[in-house]
């Protein structure tokens, strides 16, 4: 089996990127790709340790894009190096830093304690997130639970939320092709939206060049999969899955195994290879 949907602490995940493939090894995965949010560089440390225990390290990204609901986009095989995304991704990482400054800012407002040098050190000094403010939260006995500090403070709506720069889906989709990579839908259910809006989303996509559907996701139930699997086959596209490990801060979730009943074939990742852009 595989998993296609891991964060580390370059992200908003609690392990460092070398654990991830450890903790796929140790699952029974062949491959297993690092998805962090809004960057890549993890992508090296995870790759050399992949290596070492002979498995397949996936080079990958998630990046959030403009949406009512919550909508991410799963980019697979981004080439290292320049690229029209790789470049934005640089953007997008400085606007992430510039918001966590103001999230500092307005939890001080609050009276949380918790400051921007403390969220940097949470987060290993790169790609801090909501997640690593509520681990201090938690730390300091303001809330009980990561859980928690998302109901109360962190979560859209909430007194502590700032909501972050995104990518409209278009831009995201055709910057991810331009550069190489195979753009997949993650977690589709997290839209929001009705099945035939749900499709209606999906459809539009495919025109600007998306190659798969998040279908076997760690939190899906088996009708829900079932249901993303044929919304995929409809429409030609590849039905991916993955944990979405995030390591403690989504203790529910494995890498490899989900909540216990995930398995992702190995054929997925041959799929996926086919729709590798051709490069110019």
């Amino acid at each position: 089996m595989i998993d296609l949907h891991t964060h580390s602490t370059v992200s908003d995940g609690s392990d460092p990127p070398e654990r991830i493939p450890e903790l796929a090894h140790e699952a029974g995965c062949h491959a297993v790709a690092l998805t962090d949010h809004d960057r890549v560089d993890g992508l090296a440390a995870a790759s050399a340790r992949a290596a070492q225990l002979g498995i397949e390290l996936v080079r990958g990204v998630e990046i959030s894009c403009e949406h009512s609901g919550t909508m991410h986009l799963l980019v697979y095989f981004l080439p290292p190096g320049e690229g029209p995304l790789q470049d934005e991704l640089i953007r997008l990482q400085e606007a992430r830093d510039s918001r966590n400054r103001l999230m500092a800012d307005l939890l001080a407002g609050l009276g949380l304690p918790v400051s921007y040098d403390e969220i940097q050190g949470e987060a290993g000094g790169m790609g801090a997130g909501r997640p690593h403010i509520a681990s201090i939260l938690v730390r300091k006995g303001v809330v009980g639970s990561i859980q928690e500090a998302f109901d109360v403070w962190l979560a859209k709506g909430q007194p502590a939320y700032l909501d972050k720069e995104r990518l409209a889906p278009d831009v995201a989709v055709r910057l991810a092709v331009a550069s190489g990579g195979v753009p997949v839908l993650a977690h589709p259910l997290s839209l929001g939206l009705g099945p035939a809006e749900t499709a209606a989303v999906v459809a539009e996509l495919v025109g600007y060049g998306l190659a798969g559907v998040e279908s076997l996701y760690g939190r899906y139930s088996v009708a829900e999969r079932a249901a993303m699997v044929a919304l995929a086959g409809r429409h030609g596209l590849v039905a991916t899955g993955g944990s979405d490990h995030h390591g403690r801060y989504k203790p529910d979730l494995q890498v490899g195994i989900g909540r216990g009943d995930l398995n992702v074939p190995d054929r997925v990742l041959d799929d996926l290879r086919d729709r590798i852009p051709a490069r110019a």
